[in-house]
């Protein structure tokens, strides 16, 4: 059985939204088909500035791209190739810098990063309702990742993403195993929302409606 880590949430949430956590024990189990086409389905229709979609994935799985996904985890950095190595799927995300219209010059694209951000956003959340577990990692070679995904100059390379049914925490090194086991935790919400003007305090983020 999947390890459970519901978020300890200070109101209701959807529940894929509670259920969500990043995990590093992967079962080598191969993730179908259908259930990737699920998951790009669901970024496909994240929010996007201007309808740009700017978003790119290179995936590589281990039973179909075995080489790739080989290429993938020699981009990441020592500690994350420590476990992602297992992970059935491993994903490089990539955001269009620019943007590009028939009737008008090139011009940067400033929220290319936070659309890339709610596609990954989107995918994981289907991910969890799907049964399936994702692990986004910052951690990785850039450039050693543009060269082993043969991604073209204009776009960059953001993040890594491993995807997978959860696997058995006693094939982590020990120290990982502490790490999976460990509570979650996050800044109380009322230390980041504020109402009108910086620092004046949204009251009703607190349980307790204090100031």
């Amino acid at each position: 059985m999947p390890l459970a880590k519901p978020a300890d949430t200070a109101a209701p949430l959807h529940p894929p939204l509670r259920a969500r956590w990043s995990p590093r024990a992967f079962s080598p189990r191969p993730v179908p088909s259908a259930a990737l086409r699920t998951l790009f389905e669901a970024a496909r229709w994240a929010p996007s500035s201007g309808n740009n979609q700017p978003w790119r994935f290179v995936v590589a799985t281990i039973d179909g791209e075995p080489e790739a996904h080989a290429r993938l985890v020699g981009c990441l950095n020592e500690g994350n190739r420590r476990w992602a190595f297992r992970a059935p799927v491993l994903v490089f995300a990539c955001t269009k810098l620019t943007i590009e219209r028939p009737d008008r010059p090139p011009r940067d694209n400033a929220h290319a990063w936070y659309d890339l951000g709610q596609a990954v956003a989107h995918l994981s959340v289907q991910a969890t309702a799907d049964g399936l577990f994702i692990h986004q990692m910052a951690g990785f070679d850039a450039a050693a990742a543009r060269a082993a995904c043969g991604v073209p100059e204009g776009f960059d390379v953001v993040t890594a993403v491993a995807i997978g049914y959860f696997g058995d925490v006693e094939d982590l090194d020990e120290d990982l195993q502490v790490r999976e086991r460990a509570s979650r935790g996050r800044r109380v919400a009322g230390e980041s929302v504020w109402r009108g003007r910086w620092d004046d305090r949204a009251t009703w983020t607190w349980d307790d409606g204090a100031a």
